[in-house]
């Protein structure tokens, strides 16, 4: 049974490992992202504290760390950055959906009337999967440029509340 619960400092070790795993972070921090127990927590606080604007969620099936899904919501522009990572052995199993659905739906609970991801092209997977979720390829708008995101190196793909 898959179980997606807000993520919580039980989970920090947890996320530390994910994120350093080669495997997992090759298409956005090729070698993984090595950060300190301290410094987890840290980013953690700040989307907890956050909440309902953004939100973080550990992925669990039959109680083993799966990996995780957010969401940030820009109140500016109503539009939220949704993100998702697995360990490879959950992949492939219908979990990833599970989890963004339940990450899309709380985003709109929320208040977000567009959620948009940005794979790397080579990510054909998540491509597909996000497709089959609904969201379409479009041009990187200039607030999510702004952020820091880079149109020529990622696929801008959209999903408005509809």
């Amino acid at each position: 049974m898959v179980v997606i619960k807000e993520s919580t400092h039980a989970d920090i070790k947890d996320i530390q490992r994910l994120w350093a795993d080669e495997d997992v972070m090759k298409y956005i921090w090729p070698g993984g992202l090595h950060e300190t127990e301290d410094a987890v927590r840290e980013w953690l606080d700040r989307h907890i504290s956050a909440k309902p604007k953004q939100n973080h969620y550990s992925i669990f099936e039959d109680g083993k760390y799966c990996g995780e899904t957010h969401y940030g919501i820009d109140e500016t522009t109503r539009s939220a950055a949704l993100d998702i990572k697995l360990f490879e052995f959950a992949r492939g199993r219908g979990i990833a959906t599970q989890a963004l659905e339940y990450s899309i739906k709380e985003a709109f609970k929320n208040g977000a009337e567009t959620l948009w991801v940005d794979p790397h092209p080579d990510n054909t997977k998540a491509i597909a999967l996000y497709q089959r979720l609904g969201f379409i390829q479009k041009e990187m708008p200039k607030h999510v440029i702004a952020m820091g995101e880079d149109p020529d190196r990622f696929v801008y793909m959209e999903l408005r509340k509809e």
